[in-house]
């Protein structure tokens, strides 16, 4: 049958493209119309697909969407695979590289040591792992339909006929793909839980900072969360000391036939406990004293600073590890609705890539039975069978980061081919791996672990020179040439969490959606449930570890057994609600629970809970006047751009005198705003500026270069120097430090935990963060001074950057969006970049509002992480949900769904969302029959 591959419009955007490629834009003049329209897939007639026992029918609407319909699970998944291949495969392919360290087959010499690192971690060796020994046999018989799917495509498919991409490629490589596994689908899981991996940074980074700051002033930048202001997402409940269970719900009937979990409680109960075995700033005693003013060992400041750096270097596919990745979602229950069903919205905040990480689908059983149990439709990742997030006929689930506390760092004292562990020297354990380069020679690397994990230490050049001293504990092996650093990780022990997703997509009510729930080990998520019997719900997942001693916040001395893992949580204990009384719930990265009232220890390092408790107050507002909440006001919600910071400073920017006239002019902006920021708002874009160099003076200049953003360079006290620090007077011995931490980590980030600092500090106006740049002067800082400059250097730097004229100052032109192709986009040749790129955009939102458009306050303006997607699913009717995404389906530049959502999403449009065949057929462009 004859086969519709583009439209009018793509079409002519080749047209487009080809002329500019022949008027000679550097190896543009060898491309022709071909070479771009090679692999944009055939999305209509028939095609035969090997291994089908009956034909699958994919239907697309004009935006690309499929949605497949099959007699049985393993032709669902295997059309699956196939159809992800005709969209994604260069995304799916880098992705299989990267979970693997083997980056530097596709692209040479420059990925050598993020291969290293991530061969290191051993991501690829535990998926096999869980798939050899850990995974169902049905889930299994999926992941290996899948890959069959996916082998369909590329035995008929090569070089610019599967991707734009790989022509570019191949100038430069005779790089060919090689099959698609089953493990490369269950690898990319550990690529999701190492970008959502928790508080490993802040582990790292307070560490760090003891090389300048007391420990006093550390515990400042960290304060506790504020659980009287921001709600937990569990607010009633704990567990039962008798019977070892959370009890939240409403309705007792929910529990279903949940049986107990098969992980150790341990003999400690968690709490918050000394980090033990390093003297490290903030550690406390039992009774609450602090220690002693030690600061962490000059060795180990040098190993967490490399490890830092590696951290920098791997590829963070989902975001920015920090204050900014997370997720909106909530759910209100009928009672509270338009509808009289619940409402569910989930909108996951990533990072920003083309094409995005999401791929929106429908898997459809044509006739659902035990054997074909499918009728689910939502966004799915491109390399992995099933659906993550979204809905079936009878339920519909959201994602947010938990945060739980899942990794740990350890002292190793190596020495002779052994570790140091209990008083006795233990050898450890090695491996060889073979790292290939395209364009370059082999390169081979030995991999040493404790028992603890991975020595992540080995894969920096910096981490291999360590101080003169290293002040420990009494008891703690001689430092010698210092301390290694190992990593234990939950995700790198096997686990089975492969099963849940299919589990997730099957599920017909609360007790199989807790069950599937149990199966999540790792990344840990907030899991939010909703039904169309008009049921609410919650639960807490994951594998979180119970430690014997320490709480997590520092790294460990891997000499001490009593700083072991002695188990994980008891998955009956783990935190769940159904159908609260207050009729709704609401998570966004806020703590889970309040910690007084909960035994076991989740996380000391939440986030602090602006977005969660701005859509709590949303909700309530609607509640108190007794207004039904509907569709759109759910959609409307996700698109707030209150700035949480702004209520808390401007009311003080307002109360100083500014005489300059030109910063007087600016700080009339601020004069009767509202605090939102949207994309045409002057007024935003001069309290950002304000915010961002606030954070400057007061924080910035006084912390250590490992934190601060790379470029930046100041004069100050060398760090192992004790007294003040001072200016450069000719009597202080100062040195020239810059900075080393990628602009989308660098500290001061200003996301939710600063705004706590901030708060604090407001009200203590002569405290020595007040004091500006590199000086700390206890009790001598002058809080309006140093905002009274701030808006100064804001007034100067955005005249810089916008103009004089503060009339035509926005927030979105400071705050752009550019939407960059995995590798190619970002390193790739100049011309490539250009052909594969899209943008600007320019956003409204922002840092740790609802519409989190992120942005580090340390490294710039630009937009870093975004809700990579929105739904909102309505149980009443599932054909009036809505969605969107960042991109398209299409990962193929050029084609006419590439980037075909992004103008919507940026103007917060969503998408119908039909999912009922009759929905689904109305909405069809293109019908595709693939056949046995």
């Amino acid at each position: 049958m004859p086969a519709k591959k583009t439209s009018r419009r793509a079409r002519l955007s080749v047209i487009a493209v080809v002329l500019l490629l022949l008027a000679g834009v550097g190896y543009g003049a060898y491309w022709s119309v071909d070479t771009v329209r090679a692999s944009f897939p055939q999305t209509t007639g028939s095609l035969q697909l090997d291994g089908l026992s009956a034909p699958v029918t994919v239907k697309r609407d004009g935006n690309g969407i499929p949605q497949l319909y099959a007699d049985t699970a393993e032709d669902l998944f295997r059309a699956q695979g196939y159809v992800h291949a005709q969209d994604r495969f260069w995304e799916m392919d880098v992705r299989r590289h990267m979970t693997a360290g083997r980056l530097s087959e596709m692209f040479g010499e420059s990925q050598v040591e993020t291969d290293a690192f991530l061969r290191t971690l051993g991501w690829r060796e535990v998926a096999q792992k869980e798939y050899d020994t850990k995974l169902s046999g049905t889930t299994k018989k999926y992941l290996q339909a899948y890959s069959e799917g996916v082998n369909a495509y590329l035995a008929d498919h090569d070089g610019a006929e599967l991707s734009l991409e790989y022509a570019a490629l191949g100038f430069v490589n005779d790089y060919k793909p090689q099959k698609w596994t089953p493990v490369d689908s269950v690898a990319w899981l550990k690529a999701m839980a190492w970008d959502l991996r928790g508080n490993m940074q802040d582990e790292i980074d307070r560490a760090l900072l003891s090389s300048r700051l007391t420990e006093k002033q550390i515990e400042e930048l960290y304060p506790p969360y504020p659980y009287d202001r921001n709600k937990p997402v569990v607010q009633k409940g704990g567990v039962d000391a008798a019977t070892g269970e959370f009890g939240a719900q409403n309705d007792s009937s929910a529990n279903g036939t949940t049986t107990p979990g098969t992980t150790t409680p341990g003999t400690t109960t968690p709490g918050t406990t000394t980090p033990g075995g390093t003297t490290t700033p903030g550690t406390t005693t039992p009774d609450g004293t602090v220690q002693g003013t030690q600061q962490t060992p000059g060795g180990v400041q040098t190993q967490l600073a490399g490890l830092s750096e590696a951290l920098d270097a791997v590829p963070a596919l989902l975001g920015p590890n920090g204050d900014g990745i997370g997720s909106n979602s909530w759910v209100v229950s009928g009672e509270y609705t338009t509808t009289g069903k619940p409402l569910l919205a989930n909108d996951p905040h990533l990072a920003p890539q083309l094409p995005s990480v999401w791929y929106q689908m429908g898997l459809h059983c044509k006739t659902v039975s035990r054997a074909c149990p499918f009728d689910v439709a939502g966004f799915t990742f491109s390399g992995t069978p099933g659906v993550i997030i979204g809905h079936n006929q009878k339920i519909s689930w959201g994602f947010t980061n938990l945060g739980a506390d899942v990794t740990d760092l350890y002292l190793e004292k190596i020495e002779d081919g052994t570790y140091v562990y209990d008083g006795k020297k233990v050898p450890y354990r090695t491996r060889e791996e073979v790292i290939k380069v395209a364009g370059g020679k082999d390169r081979k690397i030995t991999v040493r672990s404790t028992r603890h994990g991975p020595i992540v230490s080995d894969r920096s050049t910096e981490l291999g020179t360590v101080g003169d001293h290293a002040p420990v504990r009494d008891g703690a092996p001689d430092r010698g040439k210092g301390y290694a650093v190992s990593l234990r990780w939950t995700a790198l022990e096997p686990s089975n969490t492969m099963d849940a997703v299919f589990k997730l997509n099957g599920a017909k009510n609360f007790a199989e959606f807790r069950a599937a729930a149990r199966d999540f080990a790792v990344p840990s998520q907030n899991l939010i449930y909703a039904d169309t019997q008009g049921n609410i719900g919650y639960q807490a997942p994951g594998r979180i570890p119970i430690r014997g001693k320490g709480d997590g916040r520092y790294p460990a001395p891997g000499w001490d057994p009593e700083y072991e893992w002695t188990g994980y949580i008891p998955q009956e204990a783990l935190p769940w609600e159904y159908n609260p009384e207050r009729g709704y719930i609401v998570t966004a990265n806020q703590a889970v629970i309040d910690k007084e009232k909960y035994p076991y220890l989740l996380t000391d390092d939440w986030g602090y809970g602006a977005r969660s408790q701005r859509i709590d107050d949303l909700i309530q507002s609607k509640i108190k006047e007794g207004i039904k909440i509907s569709t759109d006001d759910m959609a409307t919600m996700q698109l707030d751009n209150s700035s949480e910071i702004a209520k808390i400073l401007v009311p003080y920017l307002l109360k100083i005198e500014v005489k300059d006239p030109y910063v007087r002019q600016a700080q009339e902006l601020l004069e009767g705003w509202d605090y939102t920021q949207d994309a045409d708002s002057a007024p935003a874009a001069y309290f950002n500026g304000v915010w961002r160099n606030v954070l400057r003076l007061a924080f910035g200049h006084k912390l250590p270069k490992e934190v601060r953003v790379e470029g930046q360079c100041l004069r100050v006290r060398p760090a192992d120097d004790s007294g003040p620090i001072e200016d450069l007077d000719g009597t202080v011995r100062t040195v020239r430090e810059c900075g080393r931490r990628a602009p989308a980590s660098a500290q001061p980030d200003g996301g939710d935990r600063w705004y706590e600092v901030v708060r604090t500090l407001l009200e203590k106006p002569e405290s020595g963060w007040w004091t500006p740049g590199s000086r700390f002067e206890a009790g001598k800082g002058d809080r309006d001074e140093l905002l009274a400059r701030a808006m100064k250097d804001a007034r100067w730097e955005l005249t810089t950057k916008l103009g004089k004229d503060i009339e035509t100052w926005s927030w979105g032109r400071l705050h752009r969006l550019m939407l960059k192709n995995q590798t190619l986009g970002t390193d790739g040749p100049g011309f490539v970049q250009h052909l594969l790129n899209r943008g600007p955009w320019d956003l409204g939102g922002g840092e740790a509002a609802v519409n989190a458009t992120g942005w580090n306050a340390a490294g710039g303006y630009e937009v870093i992480w975004v809700p990579s997607m929105r739904m909102v699913v309505n149980l009443d009717d599932f054909d009036e949900s809505r969605w969107i995404n960042l991109t398209g389906a299409s990962g193929h530049a050029y084609h006419g769904n590439y980037t075909d959502q992004t103008d919507k999403w940026a103007n917060g449009e969503l998408l119908p969302w039909a999912f009922g065949r009759k929905a689904v057929d109305a909405a069809t462009e293109d019908t595709m029959a693939l056949t046995p």
